[in-house]
């Protein structure tokens, strides 16, 4: 039976950000330190909730709320989240941060112009929908945030800017944020 509560840190920023591949060099990072954790995607939860998904403000909000109990409900069982997830609107972020004991928000900044080069260019989707920036151009996908719905920001603990730095650069970065704010109190 575990006695401590898990944490959850929430990657965010815009599709095509690096979110996916910062989380999981966190994850593998993480791992290396004996600090397991589970990755809750957005992707992967859309997917199973909403098979054929309309990216309405109703739906978001369905799977948003859906992925904020399931890590709630894993911190509260002494399991560490890391959440890989656009999470557009703050109110999503804030409710984790409401609800989750030890929670940290880590904002992956990048200009949208470099998001939408890095998509088209994309080769591993990591369960991610394919040329959502093409198809939001061409009028097929009017709910991608940054084009047609914005990314509201907050006050996440860490950003770091991935047009600027490196994957590994950015998880570094990160690393330093979750050990002084959540992994140093727990040692």
């Amino acid at each position: 039976m575990r006695d401590q509560q898990g944490w959850c840190l929430w990657v965010t920023g815009l599709p095509g950000s690096g979110k996916s591949t910062i989380t999981s060099l966190l994850e593998q990072k993480l791992k290396t330190l004996g600090a397991y954790t589970e990755v809750v995607s957005v992707d992967l939860v859309r997917k199973h909730l909403t098979p054929t998904p309309t990216y309405s403000e109703e739906e978001r909000s369905l799977v948003y709320g859906a992925l904020v109990f399931t890590s709630l409900m894993l911190t509260k069982n002494g399991v560490n989240v890391i959440i890989d997830a656009t999470g557009n609107r703050r109110r999503f972020r804030e409710q984790a941060r409401h609800l989750i004991a030890d929670f940290m928000e880590a904002y992956v900044k990048c200009p949208l112009e470099v998001c939408i080069q890095r998509e088209e260019n994309r080769k591993d989707l990591h369960l991610a929908p394919s040329q959502i920036y093409t198809k939001a151009k061409l009028g097929d996908a009017p709910n991608v945030p940054g084009v047609g719905v914005p990314y509201e920001t907050s006050n996440p603990e860490v950003t770091v800017d991935s047009s600027t730095l490196s994957p590994s650069e950015c998880t570094e970065v990160v690393m330093r944020a979750l050990n002084e704010r959540i992994l140093s109190r727990r040692s």
